[in-house]
């Protein structure tokens, strides 16, 4: 089988950076890879996307303007499974097929999400900080097994973490209003409203598409107890200006994150990452699903979606088909 030459632009991070030969089939096939900055600045992606026909992304932002530097473009494959940084309907008007990564990570960012949970949960970072400084003091923590957990969003990466923290014992509510009534994830979890999760829950966990905000203020302000919020999913489902209020305040315990609204923006600083702040916040940059074998896994899938489209099949993981 051949495939058409081209240029493919590379913009994910990790791409090809673990230990299987998606950079190398790409390149046998006759296409042509150029890495740029995850970032996506305009005047570096002008030059590439000029002669591309093919874009493996991250998370920058795919508007537009950018798909207008590429006339030739004929797939964008996100090196992930998150679409909501490209314009599908700007895609779609200029033929440009949008495709993902399903499942590829969904293991990596659950047991990430366990990770900060427990680690905010129990104080770890703060402890740590504390001992190299000479202060052995202890703090009281809480158990996960007394408290109660909410999960936003049922699929696959929230039905890892229920799959990964329900051994520890603790009561387990969840928020997924496109999953049947019926469905057996229900059986383990108890089915709630998001309004219902304010005032049942010690701790939210988010694992929904971002573009909408799913604690907002009126959400932080009808919490009834301490809460510790974790979001391994956007950075926009939470509002960040009430989610310092809130912990200005103790309305929230902790927040633990795998972005922030001004990643990949060198011209500016979170508030979250103020000094006040530096006990209850814990930010990781983005690195929920950097595993090797997560990273196998996505490199994979993408270079063979960008493949299928380059040799007129239909890709395996459609987004966005053209006509």
């Amino acid at each position: 089988m051949t495939y058409d030459r081209g240029v493919v632009v590379v913009t994910s991070r990790s791409f090809g950076s673990g230990v299987s030969v998606a950079m190398q089939k790409l390149e046998d096939s006759g296409c042509t890879a150029v890495r740029l900055a995850p970032g996506h600045a305009i005047d570096e992606l002008a030059p590439a996307l000029a002669h591309a026909v093919g874009w493996i992304a991250g998370t920058g932002p795919v508007d537009d303007t950018r798909l207008a530097l590429a006339p030739n473009l004929r797939v964008l494959a996100r090196y992930g499974v998150g679409v909501d940084n490209v314009d599908l309907v700007s895609a779609a008007g200029r033929s440009v097929v949008v495709t993902n990564t399903p499942g590829a990570n969904s293991s990596a960012v659950a047991e990430h999400t366990v990770a900060l949970l427990l680690s905010s949960l129990r104080g770890i970072p703060d402890a740590n900080r504390r001992v190299r400084e000479g202060d052995w003091s202890p703090t009281l923590a809480r158990e996960l097994s007394s408290l109660t957990v909410g999960i936003v969003g049922l699929g696959r990466i929230g039905r890892g973490v229920i799959e990964r923290i329900s051994s520890f014992g603790a009561t387990l509510l969840g928020v997924d209003p496109y999953l049947a009534e019926d469905d057996p994830l229900f059986t383990l979890v108890g089915r709630r409203t998001l309004a219902e999760l304010a005032h049942e829950c010690d701790i939210v966990t988010l694992h929904a598409p971002g573009g909408i905000t799913v604690l907002d203020s009126d959400w932080l302000a009808a919490s009834e107890r301490p809460v510790g919020v974790v979001n391994t999913a956007r950075a926009d489902l939470i509002d960040e200006s009430a989610l310092i209020a809130a912990l200005r305040i103790g309305r929230v315990q902790f927040y633990a994150a795998d972005a922030l609204l001004v990643e990949h923006r060198s011209d500016s600083v979170s508030p979250l990452l103020a000094p006040e702040f530096e006990n209850r916040v814990v930010i990781t940059p983005h690195l929920a699903a950097q595993t090797r074998e997560a990273i196998d896994s996505m490199s994979t899938m993408a270079v063979d979606n960008v493949l299928a489209v380059l040799s007129g099949q239909a890709p395996p993981n459609a987004v966005c088909l053209t006509a």
